[in-house]
Formats: structure tokens, sequence, C-alpha cells
């Protein structure tokens, strides 16, 4: 009997399957889902069903990988649980993206001798209000990998008054960086529960279509693990998708390219050296987080289909950090010349379907939407009197507990205007563009243009700021780029490397990137779906 192998990647904006006999590694199949973020196992459901009914039965399937870009866009977009840190020791402080670096007395010499005794009194003394603010803790405690008592200690007293999630250091690194190894415990503490959400999705999703096998997951190293082991190492996904990314883009025939994913929220850029995608065995950076996690050697950054288009009031266009739902992929859209804004309303607040009613009755702003339907920011502060940061303060929570989503006009919305994809309604990115071009005094096709250049310009960005990294290591390369045409002088780059384009917005963007840098870039069999089909090699390599 054949079988058969499941490579499933899980995106912010899609969620790819494939089915590859293991035979030969052939594609036999394969699907695009639109990612389902309130309910993760809809959109993976949807692939796997679909590729059980149209080609094969559940009991040939041997074998599923998983990929996922969920962590990074997660850390990328600010997005995950609220951290509070303890650092113990005589350490410089520092400042980690969460919500409280609290530093106290405490650590251990070199030798694993106790440098001070812990201030567990402080420790007790801060939490009640602490746990008010956060939903998981890191400890990091000097030298905890030599002794780790303090961390031990404290994460016991943390348990007896608040019973939340602990995260040691010394678990989850084995280097002396304090910085480092308080970064990778933060990371496991705030991705921990969207990965066990993930993942429970994951087996929801097998259930409903009949899947009994053994599953991997694809960790930032390349290597696969089981299911199991993954809710407590959280952050050894964090280049889940980049890693499969690197691995399908080594399958090519190339001996040395750049591998790129453009995808909904971001862009990833690996480098395959000699046929194999090179590692960073001291720990990954992803925007302002520089950890102990292994993982291959990529740069990630928040650029892609998906990003949300701001207009300046100078007029210049950016790509903001956040995604949205694209107008085009907004179902029951209200007219966008009804509330779109560049000042005032640059997005609308859509509520997520089947919220249990106490939640709706518990919020505010979740009971204005049940009743009134997707609103306008400016409409929400008015009738609900919260307004301004407290009201971005509690969408941003609402996200990221997948209770909202926003809507608003993307390159994506860009492309549908200038007729160059068609996958959604292209008259409602049509109409986004028209008022946005009005406010500018310019026409609908000229700033859908300039919203792809400007994407086009992000990306190139993000592939000069990973080479400049790997050629010059730690040198602060990005405000230079970032300002290479100003002004008094321009700058323009070639790179002699070729590209590889991955992901389906990978052949809208790529070709403009590649003349802009003087170089070719090839569009592999199953691009769309590469990380998919790179979770699956993996898997069959062991």
């Amino acid at each position: 009997m054949t079988t058969y192998c499941i490579g499933i990647d899980t995106g912010g904006t899609y969620t790819d399957a494939v089915l590859l006999d293991l035979a030969s590694g052939r594609v036999v199949d394969w699907r695009k889902e639109r990612t389902t973020p309130h309910d993760l196992s809809l959109g993976v459901g949807r692939a796997l069903q679909g590729l059980l009914r149209q080609s094969v039965q559940a009991r040939e399937v041997a074998s599923l990988a998983v990929s996922t870009t969920l962590a990074t866009n997660a850390v990328v977009e600010g997005q995950g649980a609220r951290v509070g840190l303890f650092v113990f020791g005589p350490v410089r402080h520092f400042k980690l993206p969460v919500v409280a670096n609290i530093f106290l007395k405490g650590g251990h010499t070199i030798t694993g001798e106790e440098d001070e005794p812990l201030d567990l009194e402080g420790l007790v003394d801060t939490l009640p209000m602490l746990a008010k603010e956060v939903d998981s803790y890191a400890v990091c405690g000097a030298m905890s990998i030599k002794n780790p008592a303090h961390e031990l200690v404290a994460r016991e007293a943390i348990r007896l008054i608040d019973p939340k999630p602990v995260f040691c250091s010394h678990l989850v690194s084995g280097h002396p960086g304090m910085l480092e190894r308080s970064a990778t415990a933060c990371l496991h503490a705030r991705l921990m529960p969207l990965m066990a959400d993930f993942l429970a999705s994951i087996q929801r999703s097998m259930l409903t279509a009949g899947l009994d096998c053994p599953v991997t997951i694809i960790c930032g190293n390349g290597r696969g693990e089981d299911l199991d082991r993954i809710a407590d190492q959280a952050a050894i996904t964090m280049a889940s998708g980049p890693a499969a990314t690197a691995r399908f883009g080594a399958a090519g025939g190339f001996d040395s390219a750049l591998v790129v994913d453009v995808g909904g929220t971001t862009t990833d850029v690996c480098l395959i050296k000699d046929g194999e995608p090179l590692l960073n065995r001291e720990g990954c950076v992803i925007g302002e987080w520089r950890t102990h996690v292994e993982a291959v050697d990529m740069y990630t950054a928040g650029a892609g289909g998906d990003s949300h288009v701001i207009v300046h009031q100078d007029g210049r266009i950016a790509l903001g950090g956040t995604r949205v739902q694209p107008l085009a992929m907004t179902p029951d859209l209200p007219d966008p010349c009804r509330w779109l804004s560049r000042e005032t309303d640059t997005h609308l607040v859509l509520p997520v379907d089947g919220l249990a009613p106490e939640l709706v009755r518990e919020d505010e702003v979740l009971g204005y939407l049940a009743q009134h339907g997707p609103t306008p920011p400016s409409i929400l502060a008015a009738q609900t009197g919260t307004g301004g940061i407290l009201l971005e303060k509690k969408l941003e929570r609402l996200m990221f507990l997948q209770r909202v989503v926003l809507a608003g006009f993307t390159p994506t919305d860009a492309l549908h205007g200038l007729g160059l994809l068609d996958i959604g309604q292209a008259a409602a990115s049509r109409s986004g563009a028209e008022v946005l071009a009005a406010q500018l005094g310019t026409t609908a096709e000229a700033f859908c243009r300039q919203v792809v250049a400007e994407t086009e310009q992000a990306i190139e960005t993000i592939l000069l700021t990973y080479l400049a990294r790997t050629v010059w290591k730690d040198s602060p390369s990005a405000a230079l780029l970032n300002r290479r045409d100003n002004d008094l002088f321009s700058m323009h780059f070639a790179v002699k490397l070729p590209l590889i384009g991955i992901g389906a917005a990978a052949r809208c963007f790529l070709p403009g990137v590649a003349r802009r840098l003087g170089t070719t870039v090839a569009f592999p069999e199953y691009c769309e779906v590469g990380n998919a089909v790179g979770a699956a090699l993996i898997a069959m390599r062991g």
C-alpha cells in the first residue's frame, strides 16, 4: 500500500497543506485555506479534509508534519501573553518588551556558589500588584546554569501566590548571557498560550478528519519534535516557518541563494550555502529579541501582503507593523467611503463570530460590536467612552484573545486594485483605494502603484539588512539602509545571489525587488505552498 506524509503550514493569513508520496517524495496534491485565528482548527481542518476527500484515505497517511509562523508573527507584531520578568543577581539593568522587568538581589557565582541571598521578601511584595497585569512569569538568576536554586525557589513562591505559568531560564538555555537567557525565558512564557492553542487545534482537526498518525512539529533549527514536547518549549518553534522555508529552498537545486518567503504578516529571508540552509547555533534574533534559541540563520521583519498601509499627514505611505485583514478578504464589508480615513479611522473593528454571551456582556466594546456590527474606532470611542491610547490597548488585547479582527487597506488590496491579484473582492479594494487617493489628491491607480512600490522597497530593505548582518555581524546597518535614498544622496545595491521566491504574494512583489537589486528570482514548482512542502521534507528526513 502506498503511504503518504501530509505537510501543514499555518501562517497568519493562510494555512497550506500538501500530500507527499513517502516513497518518491513527489507532491500528489495541495490545498490553501484562509487561517481562522479565532479557531485555528477550522482552517487546518478544511485543508486536511480537502486533501483526504480528493486524494487518499486517512489510513494511508503515515505521518503529519507541521510548521507555523504564528510564533514569529506574534513576536514581530508585539503580541502574545503578558509576561512579568524577575532577574536575580548583580547584573546591569536591561529592558525587554514585557509588562515588567524587576531586578532583585540574588544569583550565584561562576562556580555555583551563592553570591547574595535571594530577596524573597521583595519578590513576594511585588507579586500582588503584578498578578493583575500578567498572564505568565519568567525568572532568570545570575549563573543559574551552574546553580538553579534561586530560580526554583522563586518559581515555587510565585506559584503559591499566583497559579500562572512560570518559566525558569536554566530550563530553556544553557548559555551564560543574562539578557539572551532572560529573553529566551520570556519568549517561552509569552508564546506558550498561543502554541498550546495551536497544538490543541491540530489535535482537534486530526480527530475530525479521522487521522491517527504521528505528528512532528518543525522547530527553528530545522529538526522535528514530537507534539507533546512543544507546549512547554514554545520558543523553539519561533523560527519554525523559516526552517521549512529554508528546507524547501534547499531542495531547489541551487548551490547558493537567498530564499525569500513573502507572507501576509512578515517576510522571512534565509541563506542557502553549498546546497544547505545555514544554522545559527548561538541563537536567532527577531525584532527586539536576541535569544539563545538555536535556529536556521534567518531574518524576519514585518512586511507582507496584509501589512497595514499607513498614510501620513505629509502624504508619505508606509507599512505598519500590524497585520490587518485586507478589505478584499472581509465579507460583508461596509463601503469604505462611509468610514475609511487616513487621519481618524484607518481600520475597521469587526466582532468575531461565536463569542460566548457572557464575554459580550462583560465588555462594553464587544457589547457595542455585537449590537451594531463592524465599527470604526472613532465611533467606538464616542459610544463607549474609551478612546486614544486606552482604546488602542483595549483593541490590542481583544485581538490577542481572538475576540475582534481589524480590517484595513493592505498591499493585497493594492494588487487587487491594479488587477494583479484576484482572490477576493476587488471592488472593496478599489473603493478603499479611491477614498485614500482622493484624500491625497491623486488617482486610485497611482495610489495602488505607490503602495506596491513601498512594499517592494520594504522587502528590499529586509533582504539588504539580512545580508549586511551576515557580512558585518552586529553592525547597525538598518539606519543606513532605511535612509539610503534621501535629499542629499542615494545608494544602490547589487545582490550577487539569486532569489528563490516562496508564498502566494512572492510572485507579485519579488520580480520588482529582483530588478531593483540587479539579480534574478526563481519560483519553484509548488512555491505557493513551499513551507508545507518544506515541513514534510524535514519530517521525511527524520
